[in-house]
C-alpha cells in the first residue's frame, strides 16, 4: 500500500501553518436588485469567526435578473464552518437560492 505524505507549510517560529479553504458561491435573489450593497453587508456579519470575503462579482443570469458571485476564506482546520454558513446564507432575506459552484484550497 503506498505511503500518503501531507505537506504543510511551517513558519519561522516552527509551528505548522494551515491553509484555507476559498469557496465561490453564486447566491440568487427573490427579485430583481441593481444594488447588492445591503445583501453584501448582511452577508458580511453573518460570517462564521475566521472567515473572511475574499471576493464579490456579478451575473447576468436573465431579463435584468443578476446573480451575486461570493468568494469566502474559510480556515481548513475548522469543521462545519461551510455547512453553518450554507445554512445562514440560504436564509438571509432576500436571499432564493445559494450555488456552490467551485471549492478549492490555497496556503494563505
Amino acid at each position: 500500500m503506498p505511503k500518503m505524505r501531507v505537506c504543510r507549510a511551517i513558519n519561522e517560529w516552527g509551528s505548522i501553518e494551515m491553509g484555507f479553504v476559498v469557496v465561490t458561491y453564486k447566491v440568487f435573489p427573490t427579485d430583481i436588485i441593481e444594488d447588492f450593497g445591503n445583501l453584501k453587508k448582511e452577508i458580511e456579519t453573518s460570517l462564521p469567526e475566521a472567515s473572511a470575503v475574499h471576493g464579490y462579482g456579478e451575473e447576468l443570469v436573465a431579463y435584468g435578473l443578476k446573480a451575486l458571485l461570493l468568494q469566502v476564506k474559510f480556515p481548513e482546520d475548522r469543521t462545519g464552518l461551510l455547512d453553518e454558513f450554507e445554512k445562514k446564507l440560504g436564509s438571509l432575506e432576500g436571499v432564493s437560492q445559494v450555488q456552490t459552484l467551485m471549492v478549492r484550497r490555497i496556503s494563505r
